[in-house]
């Protein structure tokens, strides 16, 4: 059996839905061009004004320069020293007797001459009276002797007395004189001893703790004394150095006062300046050092006996180098370098050769010289050719003053130990 036609209402409901669907797909159509019409203007302006703005410069790497400068580098020999008083003196009683007053106070200062202790001093008088007394009648009976030696003389001038007599007078006046000389030795003796009663200091200084008490015995075979006197104004300290240091140390004499600074354990803190004084006669075959000792007013007592210090001597003053920021030293895998900042603000590095350095500053033989900007903070992050966002470090590493003697004008120099100075490297 054959199929049927399709009936005419079937054909008319097929339009009407076909109709219905593109009036629906055109009326979206026209919603979403009209939702879409203002993003695509507003896009479309953005990148018409995106197109107008200049280009962003790139930035470059955050770093500090520090600029090159010539200038004086003091070379400083560094030690470990120890302060030693100029002087120590032990007083002693230089006679026996109790000790009845102490005039010191421990741990003050003493002027020479003042009183120290005073030992009881009735026996040492009584001994200078009986002294005077002998003196005094030896004096008398010589007196006496002489008188007669002056009669015998003329009597055997007359014949009225032997001559014998005369020589044996003669005899008795020089064993009288010499009686008295023997007296007036035991009055200076019992002047001497009383005078020791009184004990004075010998020496300007610091008296330590007093060893003994008023109302003790004293005598001079006690070991301890009584106080012990430390010369400080002017003060010592002993230091011992390499010994091939000693040519240069010599030509640091030659050349006048070897100025020497003092300083705290901590290396920056100075306590006093002075200059070199001694040198010892011989090298300790044990260590392979000699000793050297300085001299220090110390007006200010801030050096102390069996203080440690580290000691600082200059031996020499480099004049006319260029000098860097420690800190713009780098090392590298053919040697030291520095990272310099171009006229187009972009890094370049640069083979250096260092001839010393220390105390924050170096000395460049090659490689630098001075007006250079060389990168001293940042450079971990700094490659060649790569621009730079400086920022200029107007100060200085801080500096240790020059010891005295030294011009004012040599405070920008920075110290160095030879035995320590970085050796020149390409």
């Amino acid at each position: 059996m054959s199929d049927a036609p399709p009936s005419p209402t079937s054909k008319s409901t097929r339009r009407a839905v076909a109709g219905l669907l593109i009036v629906a797909l055109a009326g979206g159509l026209w919603i979403e061009r009209s939702h879409l019409a203002p993003m695509l203007n507003e896009l479309q302006g953005s990148s018409q004004a995106a197109a107008a703005k200049p280009p962003v410069q790139a930035k470059g790497v955050p770093v500090t320069l520090t600029t090159a400068r010539q200038g004086e580098f003091p070379l400083y020999l560094d030690g470990l020293g120890t302060v030693q008083a100029l002087n120590t003196v032990t007083v002693r009683a230089q006679v026996t007797g109790q000790l009845i007053k102490i005039g010191f106070t421990q741990g003050h200062m003493v002027n020479k001459g003042d009183l120290l202790a005073q030992i009881d001093p009735r026996t040492y008088e009584a001994a200078l009276a009986q002294a005077s007394g002998q003196l005094a009648r030896d004096q008398a009976a010589l007196k006496g002797a002489q008188l007669d030696l002056e009669r015998d003389a003329v009597l055997v001038k007359q014949k009225a007395l032997a001559q014998q007599t005369q020589d044996d007078q003669a005899a008795l006046v020089g064993q009288d004189q010499g009686t008295v000389q023997a007296d007036q030795a035991a009055v200076q003796a019992a002047q001497v001893n009383l005078a020791y009663c009184r004990i004075v200091s010998p020496v300007t200084g610091r008296a330590g703790f007093r060893l003994v008490d008023e109302g003790n015995l004293v005598q001079p075979a006690d070991a301890g004394g009584i106080v012990s006197i430390d010369q400080v104004q002017p003060i010592s300290v002993v230091f011992p150095v390499a010994q091939d240091q000693i040519p240069a140390i010599g030509k640091a004499l030659d050349a006048g006062q070897a100025p020497v600074l003092a300083m705290a354990e901590d290396g920056h803190t100075i306590l006093s300046k002075g200059t070199l004084s001694y040198t010892n006669n011989q090298v300790d075959a044990a260590t392979g050092t000699i000793s050297l000792k300085a001299t220090f007013a110390n007006e200010d007592n801030a050096l102390w006996p069996g203080q440690s210090v580290t000691v600082r001597l200059l031996l020499n003053t480099l004049k006319d180098v260029t000098l860097i920021s420690e800190d713009a030293v780098q090392h590298g895998p053919d040697g030291l370098f520095a990272y310099v900042s171009g006229d187009d603000d972009k890094a370049q590095m640069r083979p250096i050769k260092v001839a010393q350095t220390g105390n924050g500053q170096t000395v460049v033989s090659d490689g630098i010289k001075p007006g250079d900007k060389t990168v001293t903070d940042g450079a971990y992050g700094v490659q060649p050719g790569v621009l730079l966002d400086a920022t200029i470090n107007q100060g200085t590493p801080q500096q240790v003053p020059p010891p005295a003697g030294i011009d004012t004008a040599q405070t920008s120099s920075t110290s160095a130990n030879p035995a320590q100075a970085v050796q020149a490297q390409k």
